[in-house]
């Protein structure tokens, strides 16, 4: 079984990080960086001679790294690989020992994209383009809504270095509206861009009754008749929320008596359930 084990370090957009072992070989799976490989390597544990590295190949070549040593590195650029490639390394080893591979991250996508140009319309279609990105990861596009930025959507990172373009809708609210897009990779620190503004020709929203056992509805402010959808939060109390989504009605029937908070459109708000 211990020959078999299979360990899955991260799954990234898409974008595979794996360090398997079996058979007497470790494998590891992902993108092109720019950096070398370090490896670890014991003596052979079962004779006490030799290396207990025999052979590293790199999506399928053997390497001309020198592996007769304590430690040793795998190069890439004589592989010639462009930035974000994909790269398997298959490290083949005796029995009774294992390497140890000491940076495998180098091999995980890392956010580096730079922002060329960013605009977003009136109609809320938020269009970017950037450079330098070396790895696919996906943007996450956000919006600032209720004193908070708030995710809309997501899109996936081509993950080149050279020129890449983007789009997205985003549903607009009354007002002034701020988009801005995210990336964070296995180190878990986001990296974001600047904001874009944009005043939309969305009518300002209200929602009501502001006391209900049903529902409750998203109107244009002061003509109740006519319905709008819009994007929405309810949180009880606690500060938990309870239900959120998009559209011109929500169904508040299964949530307990009491009082609740509501983010809507650009607004916040307060109801009773009764």
């Amino acid at each position: 079984m211990r020959n078999h084990l299979l360990i899955v370090f991260a799954l990234l957009s898409g974008t595979q990080f794996v360090l398997a072992q079996g058979n007497n070989v470790i494998i590891l799976e992902g993108t092109y960086q720019g950096k070398v490989l370090y490896v670890q390597n014991p003596f052979a544990s079962s004779s006490g001679v030799g290396f207990c590295v025999t052979e590293v190949k790199v999506n399928g070549n053997i390497t001309t790294d020198e592996i007769t040593s304590s430690a040793f590195e795998v190069d890439f650029k004589p592989h010639k690989l462009n930035i974000g490639d994909k790269v398997t390394v298959q490290i083949f080893h005796k029995e009774g020992c294992k390497p140890k591979v000491l940076n495998p991250e180098v091999l995980k996508p890392k956010s580096t994209y730079e922002v060329i140009s960013m605009n977003a319309d009136k109609d809320g279609t938020l269009t970017w383009t950037t450079k330098s990105e070396t790895g696919k990861l996906s943007f996450v596009v956000e919006q600032f809504r209720w004193n908070k930025w708030v995710k809309v959507g997501e899109v996936e990172g081509t993950g080149t270095p050279t020129s890449n373009e983007y789009s997205f809708k985003v549903a607009p609210h009354s007002g002034k509206n701020m988009l801005r897009v995210r990336q964070t990779d296995y180190s878990g620190k986001p990296r974001v861009s600047k904001s874009v503004e944009f005043v939309s020709e969305v009518s300002e929203i209200d929602f009501g009754p502001l006391k209900t056992s049903k529902d409750l509805s998203f109107f244009k402010k002061g003509a109740p008749d006519k319905a709008v959808e819009t994007m929405y939060e309810i949180y009880d109390q606690y500060g938990n929320i309870v239900k959120k989504g998009f559209g011109n009605k929500v169904d508040v029937s299964n949530l307990p008596k009491g009082a609740y908070f509501i983010n809507f459109d650009n607004s916040m708000g307060e109801f009773t359930k009764k």
